[in-house]
């Protein structure tokens, strides 16, 4: 059992590129746990934990709804923005700049076997990093990701949630409005939920902008809390 976690900041890349390089670290895991099955090897498996941040791009999910996107190939061309069908859980989504990505690819065997939990340690932990800036922040029920005002006519969600597992291995995980654009969202139905509105950390604290590492260093002490895991290369 191995509860380290090698984290890796990417700075700002772009989607396709950071997708393959998930594949890339899921697979090694993942043949890792082949290899031990197949041999009784015995070698540990790694755990990654990657922050970035992307440019435009919506991303839709294997269960989601082409229709929830809005804009048309030469629209999306004239915003900046890309589009890539993924192989996550969820719908569609937004990510671009001003926003703190994290994709956890984790050997869940080296914490717990439940991937409910995992996704509710995953809110759990925008929660409370949501609490230190003063926001009682909640889940909705039946709806993933993690909201204000959950209940009244003003709900929003702040931070969108989609992963894959296979073998117990995650990938693929959370994206948190915090300066985030938030006029790229009415291009999609986020999530395929109508009616829902989406905000950013600046926009809730009235702030031009909130310090992006200090929100970083929030989650990564609440993720390890939560999992009783240990960071190495931390920002």
């Amino acid at each position: 059992m191995n509860k380290t976690i090698e984290l890796q900041d990417l700075g700002y890349k772009d989607y396709k590129q950071t997708w393959d390089y998930q594949e890339q670290l899921f697979k090694g895991i993942v043949d890792t746990k082949i290899k031990n099955r197949r041999e009784e090897a015995g070698l540990k498996t790694q755990n990654y934990f990657l922050f970035v941040e992307h440019p435009h791009v919506y991303t839709l999910g294997k269960s989601g709804d082409l229709s929830n996107l809005l804009l048309s190939e030469a629209q999306l061309t004239e915003k900046g923005a890309t589009f890539y069908k993924i192989n996550r859980g969820g719908d569609i989504t937004y990510h671009g700049p001003g926003q703190v990505v994290g994709y956890p690819i984790l050997d869940l065997e080296n914490f717990f076997t439940d991937i409910h939990k995992y996704l509710r340690f995953l809110e759990e932990m925008i929660i409370l990093t949501l609490a230190e800036y003063d926001l009682k922040a909640e889940r909705s029920p039946g709806e993933t990701g993690v909201w204000l005002d959950v209940g009244t006519p003003f709900a929003r969600k702040i931070c969108a949630m989609g992963v894959r597992a296979s073998r117990w291995v995650t990938m693929h995980g959370f994206a948190l409005n915090v300066n985030a654009n938030l006029g790229y969202f009415d291009n999609i139905i986020p999530c395929g939920i109508r009616g829902k509105a989406v905000t950013s950390l600046n926009v809730e604290l009235a702030q031009k902008t909130v310090d992006e590492t200090e929100v970083k260093e929030k989650l990564l002490k609440h993720f390890s809390n939560l999992f009783e895991a240990e960071f190495y290369n931390k920002i």
